[in-house]
C-alpha cells in the first residue's frame, strides 16, 4: 500500500488522467472537423496529404501469461535481473525466452545478469507515448552487458554527460513516479 492506495493504482490513475487530458483538445477539433465537412479527413499542413482520423478511441489493456518466465518476475521482486541461455546451442536471451528461437530447444538455463555494462548509444525521449506522457523527457540507452548481450532501458543521467563506452551499472528497483519494480541504468562511478 502507498498513500492508502494499492501499489500500481497511482500509475494507472496518472496514465488515465493524462490520456483524458491529452485527447480532450484533439477530439474537440475532430468533432468540429466532422461537423464542418462531414468527414474525419484533414489536409496535413506539411505535406498536403489527406489524412483520415479514426473517430474511435483505442485504449488497450491486456493480460499476458508470464508463467513460462516466472523466474524473471520473481527475480525483479528480489532486486535481480535474469536472462536465459540455451543449454543446447549456448545462445543467450534478454529478455528471457522460454524456448530457444535459434535451435528450437526448450532446455533453457536461468542466469543472473552481471550488472556491469558499456553504453553503446542513447537518445532523449521528448515525444513520448501517451502512457509515458506524464514523465519529463527521459534518456533511453542500449548497454552491452558483460554477459555478452544488449539491454535497452532508461538511463538515469544527464544526457550531456553520456559518452559511448561509458561504464554503466544496472539498477533494479521501483522507478520513481510509477512505483512498480523495473530496471534501468546509472553511470558507474
Amino acid at each position: 500500500m502507498e498513500g492508502g492506495k494499492p501499489i500500481g493504482e497511482n500509475v494507472v490513475a496518472a496514465v488515465t488522467k493524462t490520456l483524458d487530458k491529452l485527447y480532450k483538445e484533439p477530439l474537440a477539433q475532430l468533432e468540429a472537423l466532422i461537423n464542418a465537412t462531414g468527414l474525419p479527413v484533414y489536409k496535413d499542413p506539411k505535406t498536403g496529404a489527406l489524412l483520415w482520423v479514426d473517430v474511435r478511441e483505442l485504449r488497450l489493456r491486456f493480460t499476458l501469461s508470464v508463467n513460462k518466465i516466472a523466474k524473471f518476475v520473481e527475480g525483479l521482486a528480489e532486486g535481480k535481473l535474469f536472462y536465459t541461455q540455451c543449454k543446447r546451442c549456448g545462445a543467450k536471451y534478454f529478455p528471457p525466452q522460454a524456448d530457444c528461437p535459434k535451435c528450437k530447444s526448450s532446455d533453457m538455463e536461468w542466469r543472473e545478469v552481471t550488472p556491469e555494462g558499456e553504453l553503446l548509444t542513447w537518445t532523449v525521449i521528448n515525444v513520448k507515448p501517451a502512457s509515458f506522457s506524464y514523465h519529463g523527457d527521459y534518456v533511453v540507452g542500449i548497454v552491452r552487458m558483460a554477459d555478452g548481450f544488449n539491454i535497452t532501458a532508461w538511463v538515469e543521467a544527464d544526457p550531456k554527460t553520456l559518452r559511448p563506452g561509458m561504464k554503466m551499472r544496472l539498477v533494479v528497483g521501483r522507478r520513481p513516479g510509477e512505483n512498480y519494480i523495473t530496471y534501468w541504468f546509472r553511470p558507474q562511478i
